[in-house]
Order: structure tokens, then C-alpha cells, then sequence
């Protein structure tokens, strides 16, 4: 076993938020899943990654009960390992580094959200630690940015429309152009799926 699917933050927490109506991909967790279905398959690794904060009262407050995975994803419990993570990044504050040397991996496919904060962080730091990255760019989502000066109490259709505001499909658009060719190779499910079916 050589490769690992990493799912990072398909959670809850992110659906329970009022911002999630301005998400880029509602249904993210299905393309997801068909990633989960292709990792399988192919006997890679698959390891599930949470984002909490306790204590923080909001949606990722374990407290309140969002930190799972969303509906229509399932983990195999014994076979692939959940992590629960405090930083943007799935290494740092885990013991992913050590599963994944554990068991030989050196290749890495990455998906969840969001798009530009905790998965191109942790493809970002898997690049820099020499793991082989592929960034799944369809099986992540995000939402828009806010100008940097806008109030951190702005409601969603105030956000929309801020004509400063960043949007969901710029911001992954520029993802893609700071990963490629530098951190990761950029792919979609159909393109990853295309490719698993080949003949060998």
C-alpha cells in the first residue's frame, strides 16, 4: 500500500453554518464518495480527517455535536483510520505523518474543504515533506472570501453582495494555478476514475 485517499473535513460542522447556502458545491460529499468507492478499490489507504475546535461554542465545537462526517459518507470502522485535527493543516496536530510512514505510503490523493484553506494547506505541506500529491480539485469545496477590511459580522447577503468579495469559483480557479506543477497534480474524479479503468 502505497498511496492514501485523505478526506479532510466533509463534515457537519460546515452544513450547519448559515454560510454553506453560498458554497461552491453543495454536493460535494457524492463526488467525495466516488473517490472513497476508486480508493477502495484500488486497496489504497483511505484516512478521514475532522476539523475541531472544543470549546469554541461554534460549528466545530464537538459539544455540539457537528464534527462527524456528512450524510452519505461512511467510514470503515477498523480499516481506515479518523483523525481529528486543531490546525489548517492534517499533519500538524495528528499523527498522520506516522500512520502513512507506518505503512509505506508515499502518495497522497486529497479532497474536502475548503478548497484554499485546510486542503491546499495540508497538499502544501505533504508536497514539502516529499509525499506525491494529487489535489482532487471537483472534491473539494469552498466558499467566498471576504475583503479583508469587511466586517467579521457581515451576513451572507451582505457578503454576495460586496462587489470586493472573492468567489467561490475564483477562489478555487487560483488554487489550481498556485498548486499545479509546484505542490500537486491537479485532476477530477471523471479524470481519476477514467484512469482506473484502463487496461494495465
Amino acid at each position: 500500500m502505497t498511496r492514501a485517499l485523505i478526506v479532510i473535513d466533509v463534515q457537519e460542522s460546515f452544513r450547519a453554518d448559515p454560510l454553506w447556502e453560498a458554497v461552491s458545491d453543495p454536493k460535494v460529499a457524492d463526488k467525495v464518495d466516488r473517490l472513497v468507492r476508486l480508493a477502495r478499490r484500488a486497496g489504497d489507504l483511505v484516512v478521514w480527517v475532522l476539523h475541531a475546535e472544543p470549546g469554541s461554542g461554534d460549528v466545530f465545537d464537538p459539544a455540539l455535536g457537528h464534527v462527524r462526517l456528512q450524510a452519505g459518507l461512511e467510514r470503515r470502522e477498523g480499516e481506515e483510520p479518523l483523525l481529528h485535527k486543531t490546525s489548517h493543516n492534517a499533519f500538524s496536530t495528528t499523527n498522520l505523518q506516522q500512520l502513512l510512514t507506518e505503512r509505506g505510503v508515499r502518495e497522497l490523493t486529497v479532497c474536502g474543504i475548503r478548497t484554499e484553506q485546510c486542503v491546499e494547506t495540508t497538499a502544501r505541506l505533504a508536497s514539502d515533506l516529499g509525499y506525491l500529491v494529487t489535489f482532487v480539485v471537483d472534491a473539494t469545496a469552498t466558499h467566498p472570501i471576504p475583503y479583508r477590511d469587511a466586517p467579521a459580522d457581515q451576513t451572507v447577503a451582505e457578503l454576495l453582495a460586496d462587489p470586493r468579495t472573492l468567489p467561490a469559483d475564483e477562489v478555487v480557479r487560483r488554487t489550481e494555478y498556485a498548486l499545479a506543477g509546484r505542490f500537486a497534480t491537479i485532476a477530477t474524479v471523471d479524470e481519476l476514475e477514467a484512469a482506473a479503468d484502463l487496461p494495465a
